[in-house]
């Protein structure tokens, strides 16, 4: 090689890890279990009530228990070993799936007992799923050199978003043409796979510093953290509020429904547009070198974001609606990389599953409260003006953000 000669990027790198290979699998088949599951649920539900409240409270079910365990979560992720307290909660989620499936095949049970079975059963996944987010994320960081995180991470979502675009999808075929049963009975065996792709992945702990502090001390120790870094928080805070007030992926049952009229197959493959953008995104995004500007990329996705979803709002078309959530599934995987990236690199690796608690509480619980946000508006206003004053005010808290923390837009390249 000439000397000075640039290095070639290897948009392949992280996958030449093999236990990486086998995390990958695990988070594939475990992704387009639970968007299957989903579909199924947010169907089922509506199709026995007729209420769009009880879309949202599918999502509170879940972000009570999942908010109320992340922060102990961290606190294990840290101190336990990663992998071992990733199949607990896999195990968890197995069991849930296969409760879902013994509830839709005992003929007339929730017809006569209603949709409160149901809620219990998310309400559960809610603990598992807080449990394992970050053991599970720290898990993946520490399985290739941070040199190579960037790229582990842009796969790491295309991965997680290709499940998401199938996993809907298969689920409203398999629901619209056999019924929940079969669809469950699918969801069990992914659940199961994930759980084995955890099995036999080889995870040696690496080396972390455990100080002498209190249990509280160290569960709040994250949220010390966070507070200390603006830029962090920023883009924490930027996720949190534009995800919350401009979901619409909890009402996708009424559109499909009442305004489009396409039915739990068309459902489907709603639900499959925003994740199939974003893996277009995470893919060209794991071609391509680092990030530049990086600050003002990730205000431009979020805004982008939030015109997408107005105009889902206001549209009455099929596939114009299809290609708006694709829109809006491209931007919000260039805001995830940035964010997912900024967090881990400038965290200490012994605090990985504190500070990746943290964020669950800040993003990974704003789908669930967004939900429930978006069904109680939708009862309120009407679906219609719910959705897009819901995409207007998420596009007010960029413009906010971007004035309150000038350091997240004056952040250049992170990697």
């Amino acid at each position: 090689m000439t000397a000075g000669a640039p290095v070639k990027h290897d948009a392949y790198r992280a996958f030449r890890n093999r236990d990486f290979r086998w995390y990958i699998f695990s988070t594939f088949t475990m992704t387009l279990g639970s968007q299957l599951r989903a579909v199924v649920v947010g169907w089922q539900v509506y199709t026995i009530t007729h209420d769009t409240l009880s879309l949202g409270l599918i999502g509170l079910a879940e972000a009570l228990p999942f908010i109320a365990v992340a922060l102990p979560a961290g606190y294990v992720a840290d101190r336990w070993n990663r992998r071992s307290v990733s199949l607990v909660a896999m195990f968890v989620l197995a069991l849930c799936s296969v409760t879902l499936l013994a509830l839709s095949a005992t003929t007339g049970l929730l017809v006569r007992t209603g949709v409160w079975p149901i809620y219990a059963v998310i309400f559960t996944s809610g603990i598992a799923r807080s449990l394992l987010q970050p053991a599970r994320q720290a898990l993946g960081a520490e399985l290739v050199p941070r040199s190579e995180l960037e790229n582990a991470i842009a796969w790491r979502s295309s991965t997680w978003q290709t499940a998401a675009v199938a996993g809907p999808a298969i689920g409203g075929l398999i629901y619209g043409f056999s019924g929940p049963v079969a669809a469950y009975s699918v969801d069990a065996c992914l659940t199961v796979l994930a759980l084995i792709g955890i099995v036999v992945m080889r995870y040696t702990p690496g080396e972390r510093t455990v100080g002498r502090t209190s249990m509280t001390t160290d569960l709040l120790s994250g949220l010390r953290f966070v507070w200390s870094q603006p830029v962090i928080l920023g883009a924490l805070s930027l996720d949190l509020f534009s995800v919350f007030l401009g979901g619409a992926e909890a009402l996708l049952p009424v559109f499909a429904s009442e305004i489009l009229h396409v039915g739990p197959q068309g459902l489907g493959i709603l639900r499959a547009a925003p994740a199939f953008g974003a893996v277009s995104m995470g893919v060209f995004l794991a071609h391509r070198p680092p990030i530049e500007r990086a600050g003002r990329t990730m205000l431009v996705a979020v805004g982008t974001f939030a015109l997408a979803i107005i105009g889902f709002g206001l549209s009455t078309s099929f596939w114009l609606s299809l290609v708006l959530l694709g829109i809006s599934g491209m931007a919000d995987s260039m805001s995830v990389v940035i964010r997912s990236t900024l967090l881990q690199l400038l965290t200490p690796s012994e605090m990985l599953g504190r500070v990746s608690a943290v964020n669950s509480v800040f993003v990974g619980s704003s789908n669930e409260l967004g939900a429930f946000e978006s069904g109680v508006a939708a009862r309120v206003f009407g679906t219609v003006p719910a959705v897009v004053a819901g995409g207007v005010a998420a596009l007010a808290v960029v413009v906010l953000t971007a004035r309150v923390v000038p350091a997240l837009r004056r952040l250049e390249r992170i990697a």
